[in-house]
């Protein structure tokens, strides 16, 4: 069975999709990674399939005007350690060993940092993405495509989406892949963006959020408001030698 075409509109008041940096400045649209951990937010099991990001457009924020991405001057404290990992956390939460939080306010070793973030404002999308099952689970497409929909349907998530950022929320609603936009609602606005990020993981086979970093780059050019993703496999995507 061939995979169809799954649509979401994807909106929130502040974006930033940004590479991997201590001061971040958005790409002015939405990564296919960022597209992709949307879709994996609302219905995902990373053992049977993953979502392959078809096609981004930019639409305008409700009664807005504008004919670009907007930007906004952000900064914000921060702190300097990364979380332990979820087996440490796990053994807080039941008791087998001490917790050890992370203090902001830690002056003695300087944890808390303030960061310039150059963030996207009042940010609209439409995504379209379908589902790639791992071999061994091409019988399951239609019964993932029917959940998945369900969830989208009733505004159902595994954790609450986010635009880049987990304090940017993401709101989505499911829609039909050949309902298109307004003529005014699709934003004219085009660009080369140069190359961009196209995922931190390896998605040529299954994975886990604890699996090592994959970086791979497309060349991103938005037409009229819409930016065509190639696919993962495609000679357009640039991985590392050997990915």
């Amino acid at each position: 069975m061939k995979p169809k075409d799954q649509a979401l509109e994807v909106w929130g008041e502040l974006a930033c999709f940004s590479e991997i940096k201590a001061e971040r400045f958005s790409y002015p649209v939405i990564t296919p990674s960022a597209a992709r951990g949307v879709y994996d937010a609302i219905y995902c099991k990373p053992s049977e399939f993953r979502w392959q990001i078809t096609r981004i457009e930019v639409l305008r924020w409700w009664d807005d005007e504008a004919t670009a991405p907007k930007y906004i001057a952000l900064r914000r404290n921060e702190v300097a350690k990364k979380a332990p990992a979820p087996s440490i956390i796990a053994r807080w939460m039941t008791g087998k060993a001490d917790p050890q939080p992370i203090w902001a306010d830690d002056t003695e070793h300087d944890v808390r940092v303030q960061r310039q973030t150059m963030a996207l404002k009042n940010v609209r999308y439409r995504l379209h993405a379908y589902i790639r099952p791992w071999p061994g689970f091409e019988d399951k497409i239609e019964a993932i495509e029917a959940q998945f929909r369900r969830r989208a349907e009733r505004g159902q998530c595994i954790y609450q989406p986010y635009l880049g950022c987990r304090e940017f929320p993401a709101y989505f609603r499911l829609v039909e892949p050949n309902e298109q936009p307004e003529p005014d609602q699709r934003m004219p606005w085009s660009a080369d963006l140069g190359f961009m990020l196209y995922d931190v993981f390896d998605l040529s086979r299954p994975g886990t959020s604890d699996s090592p970093w994959h970086i791979s780059i497309f060349r991103a050019k938005v037409e009229n408001g819409v930016l065509d993703v190639p696919e993962y496999d495609s000679d357009l995507v640039l991985k590392p030698q050997g990915g």
